[in-house]
């Protein structure tokens, strides 16, 4: 009785036993993010995490959840599925550093019309390569068939976060000021935002992801584009731990330099960037030459080059610099907090001398 239940579902399209493969090719990876504080393994109905055993005497429990939008489209496309894992936990656990918090566990949930075990296999490792870059143990998900729901081949992902804050050490932006210097810290490329817009346009462009990147003929445009964003973890968490040099952060995601530093600084400041501070990426440029793109929307749609924000105070800036640098980092010193009379804003000067409109 069992086995013809069994199956009846596989004809319908769901198939138990491929989702049980999947599970034993995961344990291994879901064994290597092992960290203080993990308990049990995998295939439970809920998972558990020690916030204590991972050293944390009086927590804030910080929480993200987050995609990777169409930019899995892109991975879909090129057949290439090993790297939109790491942008899932990116997307996720860069939410996390701003407010201070240690990224703890992860989960993820992963949803197609069949499961392709190998393919699952594939984004998973991702997964659990972001979760190794970020220090958080992989603790559970989901796995979703769902026929007529999705095309065949396709899938989507979502991941969820959780981490943890020392009361004393929550970043909350509160008491930056005017004269405080803005730090940016270079993206990886595009990380995974603003994807339907730079599909459209290479689209438009007649290319495809196999074509050759316009400026550099050695590279194609999915060897860009598929570059995973960058997790900042490793780099700033020792300076949130162990002193309090760094007033606010801000990432760099979807709303751009113009949309995310306006969320972290308290009413009646602004922001003054100077986009002769760094050099605007090439993949940039391009995508703003082949889509006609304003300089204000290329600021308010895409990062711009830079994929994480620091607010320090002037006497800071050498210090949090040359530990960001010893971190692997590239650091610009792109701005400063003014005062305003009107509401949080961001203002990017010499962006006509210095970004093609």
């Amino acid at each position: 009785m069992f086995s013809m239940k069994q199956s009846a579902y596989k004809e319908s399209g769901v198939d138990i036993e491929a989702g049980d493969a999947l599970v034993e090719n995961i344990k291994p990876m879901a064994k290597s993010t092992h960290r203080s504080g993990m308990m049990g393994g995998l295939g439970g109905f809920g998972s558990l995490f020690d916030v204590k055993a991972a050293g944390y005497t009086d927590p804030v429990i910080v929480s993200s959840t987050d995609g990777v939008g169409t930019k899995i489209r892109v991975a879909i496309d090129c057949n290439i599925h090993n790297t939109v894992g790491i942008d899932l936990v990116a997307m996720c656990v860069n939410d996390l550093i701003v407010q201070g918090a240690e990224p703890l566990f992860f989960l993820d949930y992963f949803a197609s019309s069949r499961l392709d075990v190998d393919m699952a296999t594939q984004v998973i490792s991702g997964i659990a390569e972001g979760c190794r870059q970020a220090g958080c143990a992989l603790i559970g998900g989901e796995t979703a068939e769902m026929p007529s729901m999705y095309a065949d081949g396709d899938y989507d992902l979502a991941g969820f976060t959780v981490g943890a804050v020392e009361r004393s050490k929550l970043l909350d932006g509160s008491d930056i000021q005017a004269g405080d210097i803005v730090l940016g810290l270079a993206a990886s490329g595009l990380h995974s935002n603003g994807f339907s817009l730079v599909r459209k346009i290479i689209a438009d462009q007649s290319l495809s992801y196999q074509s050759p990147l316009p400026y550099d003929p050695s590279r194609n445009i999915a060897d860009e584009v598929l570059i995973p964003t960058k997790i900042y973890i490793h780099s700033l968490l020792p300076l949130m731990k162990n002193s309090n040099v760094i007033k606010g952060l801000a990432n760099i995601t979807g709303g751009g330099l113009l949309e995310n530093i306006p969320r972290v600084i308290p009413d009646g400041l602004s922001v003054d960037l100077d986009a002769a501070a760094w050099e605007l990426p090439p993949i940039f440029k391009w995508l703003q030459d082949c889509g006609h793109i304003e300089n204000s929307d290329l600021a308010r749609t895409l990062n711009c080059g830079i994929g994480m924000v620091a607010i320090v105070r002037p006497e800071d800036v050498e210090h949090v610099t040359d530990q960001l640098v010893a971190a692997g980092e590239t650091i610009y010193p792109i701005g400063r907090i003014v005062q305003e009379t009107r509401a949080q804003c961001v203002h990017i000067h010499n962006m006509d001398r210095h970004w093609k409109a």
